[in-house]
């Protein structure tokens, strides 16, 4: 699955620069120009990676991240002219991953956003690459999956399906997000496939069906914690 970006940069080249490069290496792009329109943005889908300016209009970098960080646990970058220390440290106070200090060479922010998504996906897996929740058990190494020790047979969609509901696990996923991430931005297709195989994938799910709540009107989420 292709790992989403959105680019909140005021400059308008700068901002096609870094699409540019981020669009080479693979990733599905979105871009904002200012705070508002990144925190409409930022509230409707759920993004593997933000790279977020500081200085910006309406709303700026730094109170985004604020934002961010009382519901989501998203990788941010912050971009900044500014090279003070205290700035820095603010930043990383309000929940920022990591800083690029402007001009900084694209190749360096894409290398940097790598090394980071790298970090964050391990931080989902343990050393043998081992997703678990509620008796359910992926393996990522070898594409299996079992529940209490007895494996089950997905489709690639349903494995991808399931795997994204549990490293999100106890976050609300619409059904455009589940759309957008595990059949990909460009699909030709309606909310209903997603509805469609989280039916079959509950059925395959047995007695761990009730791990993936319906939320009316929001989306799904995957809760082994929570009374049905």
């Amino acid at each position: 699955m292709k790992k989403s970006v959105l680019i909140v940069e005021d400059e308008s080249l700068m901002r096609e620069v870094i699409k540019d490069y981020f669009d080479g290496a693979g990733y599905e792009t979105y871009e904002a120009a200012d705070g508002r329109d990144a925190l409409d943005q930022i509230d409707a889908m759920d993004f593997d990676l933000i790279l977020l300016d500081i200085m910006l209009p309406e709303i700026d970098g730094l109170s985004i991240c604020r934002h961010i960080r009382k519901e989501k646990d998203t990788p941010i970058i912050m971009l900044t002219a500014r090279s003070d220390e205290d700035d820095k440290l603010l930043g990383y106070e309000f929940g920022a991953d990591d800083y690029v200090t402007k001009p900084f060479s694209p190749r360096v922010l894409l290398a940097k956003a790598n090394a980071l998504l790298k970090r964050t996906a391990g931080s989902m897996c343990d050393k043998d690459g081992i997703i678990s929740a509620g008796g359910i058990q992926i393996n990522e190494t070898s594409h299996t999956v079992t529940c209490d020790g007895a494996f089950i047979d997905l489709t690639p969609k349903e494995y991808d399906l399931l795997v994204f509901l549990m490293i999100n696990r106890g976050r609300v996923l619409s059904r455009d997000a589940l759309l957008s991430k595990v059949w990909g931005y460009d699909y030709f297709g309606d909310l209903r496939t997603v509805d469609t195989h989280i039916k079959k994938l509950r059925a395959k799910l047995g007695d761990k069906a009730q791990y993936i709540k319906t939320l009316i009107k929001a989306g799904y989420k995957f809760d082994e914690t929570a009374e049905e």
